[in-house]
């Protein structure tokens, strides 16, 4: 999610100060994505920058609230109406990770297949908990996370299922080598099928 969007998602709510923010974000997500009062503080100046929001006058505690601007409403409406494409997602360290394993002497990737996949066990049980410690209607937004993310576990389980998988049938052409073309793996795939 993008920070500058919940922010500007907030604000459209009503008027609100840098930790007012924070405390919203981090409820609206279930704490689920904690953020910093740095990290807030720079997005709204960001935001203040690019015309999205304007800062008030503060307040006698010395506070400065921000509100949204209609440019920021616009900005808000047209990020809610986008998909949000997979190329717009950051890189997946797990499978960057394990593909170097593949290739790297001496690692053994079943071990970091296992270790992973007892650590997302973990998380997965963790966020189950999560999830039915509290069916409250006012709970939905952050149980939605919640969701989201035990969904992301469970895929990324049943992908350790099947790189286990397919790490038994792996037999690299070369001691720590492995295909790195198309034409070449299904050369390897042929020669493995007739012998």
């Amino acid at each position: 999610m993008s920070i500058r969007h919940g922010l500007l998602a907030l604000l459209e709510r009503g008027q609100m100060y840098g930790y007012q923010l924070r405390a919203a974000f981090e409820e609206s997500t279930g704490s689920t994505w904690p953020l910093n009062i740095g990290q807030v503080y720079t997005t709204l100046s960001r935001l203040e920058r690019d015309g999205l929001v304007r800062s008030l006058p503060e307040s006698e505690t010395g506070q400065r609230p921000y509100e949204i601007t209609d440019a920021g409403r616009t900005d808000l409406a047209l990020w809610f109406a986008t998909p949000i494409s997979r190329t717009d997602r950051p890189r997946d360290e797990l499978a960057i990770k394990l593909a170097l394993a593949l290739t790297t002497p001496g690692v053994d990737v079943r071990s970091v297949v296992q270790t992973q996949r007892s650590a997302t066990m973990r998380t997965l049980q963790e966020l189950t908990r999560l999830k039915y410690a509290s069916d409250r209607p006012e709970d939905l937004p952050w149980r939605l996370v919640l969701d989201a993310m035990v969904f992301q576990a469970e895929a990324e389980v049943r992908w350790l299922d099947h790189c286990e998988t397919s790490l038994v049938r792996y037999r690299p052409t070369e001691p720590g080598r492995v295909p790195t073309t198309p034409a070449e793996a299904v050369d390897r795939a042929d020669q493995e099928a007739r012998r």
